[in-house]
């Protein structure tokens, strides 16, 4: 299984599929659709007739059960989901992916090949050391790799072969399907549930193994604009009105304790990401982050109140703030439904990891299908550092998540008996 996951996984990594925040079509880019195809057609080689793939770019198909008709599970076992996301982090670039392949990795800090100045050290990667022996995958230190989500998208892809060619693993219809713009906050927008057909699904879209999540941040996303007036700077004097200048004060009013930077677990986060500007308009782009989905009224108080105090000081300037609803904690939803909890954590166990339940920072598809009334929790897949130069995985890790899954597929079946 090993060499299959390596190969799969450096197919894909190499396929640019890189999402655009600021596109205005969905996909955000076409080039999405060029994994999509090389998906689908590895499917239909499979031996999957049902594979699908949608003008939305919506890849979705069927493992058919093999439970045979005298089998007392037979007709009793949930159709069981499972999902990953094909595009890739608009932090960095995703084009040109020259991945660097570690053989038996023994410790230390990995330079990278094409940018000796970048370095995944020991110190900001203690898993690393849990990594003694395995197979490690980084780039050349000049783009991400994609393990966010490339990983989750080999890992399903290697269950189907799996499946598909081991008759004595027991399990019912199991649907699988590779979503777009997840990056984007738009991985679920065209996702239809009731033709997808499962009764429980899983993200594949983790990080190291046993790390199992059931939790993610509630989400908003805020604009803030200034206006301003421009004219000539010779000529500006009580006429100019500089919208930079009331943009640098709210920034500089933002609580410090509450940045990505100085905040972790269960901690919220007030987090500027994107700026644009010139003296006539400014724009500022905030994440609002936080696990109690009522904290985000009080970030948007603590916005509004800075607002207010800046207006003051810049009573020529016009300040207007947006907020726009992006994904809630999935908590509430999933902790109804014990069993997709319960039988993954027995899937960890079995595949011989140690599962542990960890928020995640942030959100997967698995938050806005469990809003929509799929219960969609999340499984490791061995990386780390994703949206950065530095991200790496483990493909001993990502074999541990396919054996989760296997697992999982399993124990549906016994617990229909």
């Amino acid at each position: 299984m090993k060499q299959e996951l390596i190969e799969k996984f450096l197919r894909y990594v190499k396929v640019d599929t890189q999402s655009d925040p600021n596109s205005e079509t969905f996909p955000s880019t076409m080039k999405q659709f060029d994994l999509q195809k090389i998906l689908l057609e590895e499917l239909k080689n499979l031996g999957i007739k049902d594979a699908e793939l949608d003008d939305h770019c919506y890849l979705m198909a069927t493992i058919p059960s093999n439970i045979p008709s005298d089998h007392p599970a037979f007709g009793k076992v949930p159709v069981l989901g499972f999902v990953a996301h094909v595009d890739t982090s608009p932090d960095v670039s995703g084009a040109n992916v020259n991945p660097q392949i570690i053989e038996n990795y023994q410790g230390g800090d990995i330079v990278l090949p094409a940018d000796n100045s970048i370095v995944i050290t020991e110190a900001e990667n203690p898993k690393l050391r849990e990594c003694l022996g395995h197979t490690i995958i980084t780039t050349d230190g000049t783009t991400l790799l994609g393990s966010d989500d490339k990983s989750g998208v080999a890992a399903i892809m290697q269950l189907a072969e799996i499946l598909l060619n081991n008759n004595y693993i027991l399990h019912g219809d199991v649907r699988i399907c590779f979503t777009p713009d997840e990056e984007i906050g738009q991985g679920t927008k065209y996702f239809n549930i009731e033709k997808f057909g499962a009764k429980y699904a899983y993200t594949i879209d983790g990080d190291m193994p046993g790390e199992l999540n059931k939790e993610t941040f509630s989400a908003d996303a805020a604009i803030i604009r200034t206006f301003g007036r421009d004219i000539h700077p010779g000529s500006a004097k009580d006429i100019m009105v500089n919208s930079i200048r009331a943009m640098a004060d709210i920034i500089a009013r933002m609580p410090k304790n509450m940045a990505p930077e100085t905040t972790e677990g269960y901690e919220p986060y007030i987090h500027p990401h994107n700026i644009e500007g010139s003296v006539s308009k400014s724009e500022l782009k905030i994440l609002l982050r936080d696990f109690r989905t009522e904290g985000l009224e009080e970030q948007k108080k603590i916005l509004q109140n800075i607002i207010d105090e800046v207006q003051q000081l810049h009573p020529k300037t016009k300040i207007e703030m947006e907020v726009k609803f992006q994904y809630r904690n999935m908590l509430d939803s999933l902790e109804k439904c014990p069993e997709v909890l319960d039988n993954l954590w027995e899937a960890a166990i079995r595949a011989g990891v140690k599962p542990y339940w960890k928020p995640i920072r942030g959100g997967t598809d698995g938050s806005r299908l469990t809003e929509m009334g799929l219960p969609t929790p999340n499984i490791f897949t061995g990386g780390q550092n994703f949206h950065a130069k530095t991200e790496w995985v483990s493909i001993d890790a990502l074999q541990k998540t396919v054996e989760t899954m296997i697992e999982l597929c399993k124990i549906y079946v016994e617990k229909s008996i």
